[in-house]
């Protein structure tokens, strides 16, 4: 997983790819967060190339609100999804895809930006409602980055804090269908599958295809990120993966019942 890094003057610069057992021993922040249009949203070649600062719009604000905020909190470190990943590079972009549950799960603090809930007194309602109606919450990516990390808070567009996941579960709860228990970290074992594929239920992703593999990390499943494969194949091959998970234990206490 690669992670940016903060410096002294302000700027950022990424890391090397950090081993899965290195990260666990890392502190790092990690954001979640609606898409703008491409041409804002801050890129891997734009960290690269030290253009970042020039992106228009939302894309810029999303990077600087993570700067202030990982600072605030004391955090060097912090993991983009728009900008981290090398998309042009296929075996990055699935590897980061199946490993995404673990990465978020291993964060020591979640941003939710909400680009879409602005300040009280620029909006004139009340926040809640604005945060009930948030497109964030209609993602089919949030569904893990909400689950999985420990620790997640919500903030307004504005970069004002609007809650935890813990101080606001019920209403997460009742917007998103997920039980409490889950979102206070319950083991997922607990939760059958098909009550896990139903708190997707009505969400959207930009590629057909992310409507499964969103769920890879959820269900504890691994398999290989193939885009253009289309919806169906993706489902077609999600089944046969939980079919053999399913099939492996039953197996396995067959065995032990004949050695007895």
């Amino acid at each position: 997983m690669r992670l940016l890094k903060r410096n002294d003057s302000g700027g950022i610069s990424f890391t090397d790819d950090i081993p899965e057992p290195d990260l666990a021993r890392l502190e790092y922040a990690i954001l979640s967060h609606t898409w703008g249009p491409n041409k804002e949203e801050v890129s891997y070649d734009d960290i690269l190339e030290g253009t970042w600062t020039s992106k228009p719009g939302v894309g810029l604000e999303k990077i600087r609100f993570c700067l202030q905020q990982t600072i605030q909190d004391g955090i060097d470190h912090f993991w983009v999804d728009t900008c981290c990943i090398n998309k042009k590079d296929a075996a990055e972009l699935s590897k980061s895809l199946i490993s995404m549950f673990r990465c978020y799960a291993g964060a020591k603090k979640c941003y939710v930006f909400l680009s879409d809930v602005p300040q009280e007194e620029v909006s004139g309602t009340n926040w809640e409602q604005d945060f009930r109606h948030s497109r964030w919450f209609r993602r089919g990516w949030t569904l893990q980055e909400l689950i999985a990390p420990p620790a997640l808070e919500f903030f307004s567009k504005d970069g004002r804090a609007l809650g935890t996941k813990a101080s606001l579960e019920s209403q997460v709860s009742e917007i998103t269908g997920i039980p409490v228990q889950a979102l206070r970290g319950q083991d997922l074992a607990d939760f059958t599958i098909h009550e896990r594929r139903q708190w997707q239920k009505g969400r959207g992703t930009r590629e057909p295809e992310d409507l499964v593999y969103s769920l890879l990390g959820l269900l504890d499943i691994s398999m290989p990120v193939l885009y253009g494969e289309g919806l169906n194949q993706a489902q077609r091959r999600l089944e046969n993966e939980i079919s053999n998970a399913q099939k492996g234990p039953l197996i396995l206490k067959s065995v032990h019942k004949c050695s007895r």
